[in-house]
């Protein structure tokens, strides 16, 4: 079994930043992708930023420019940061990992969530 432990959100002010961390722990053999999701109200849930399997990253056009992802594999972490944010941006986190298990299985586990709120 694989939990993913999300860390970070809250409220921020227009134009502020904000630091989203995700640590993976469980029966974890390897991790092949991990990254971050969010869903705002109404909405479907979008891909925001994650390291693909090979190691590329990808960002969505909306947050291209202002946002870094990064990753620590020894400590199955990764961290978001988001910077010049906006109301837009209002939403649920979620971290996402791609998991092969001790067990060989492979399966995608999603965080709880965490909201962020950008508002004045």
């Amino acid at each position: 079994q694989v939990q993913l432990v999300e860390s970070g959100g809250g409220l921020v002010q227009p134009g502020g930043s904000l630091r989203l961390s995700c640590t993976a722990s469980g029966s974890i053999f390897s991790i092949n992708a991990m990254g971050w999701y969010r869903q705002a109200p109404g909405k479907e849930r979008e891909l925001v930023a994650a390291f693909a399997s090979g190691g590329t990253t990808i960002f969505a056009d909306s947050v291209k420019g202002r946002s870094t992802i990064s990753r620590d594999n020894a400590k199955n972490t990764v961290s978001l940061q988001m910077n010049n944010l906006g109301p837009e941006d209002t939403a649920v986190y979620y971290c996402n990992a791609a998991v092969m298990t001790t067990g060989r299985s492979t399966a995608l586990y999603w965080g709880q969530g965490t909201q962020v709120t950008v508002s004045s």
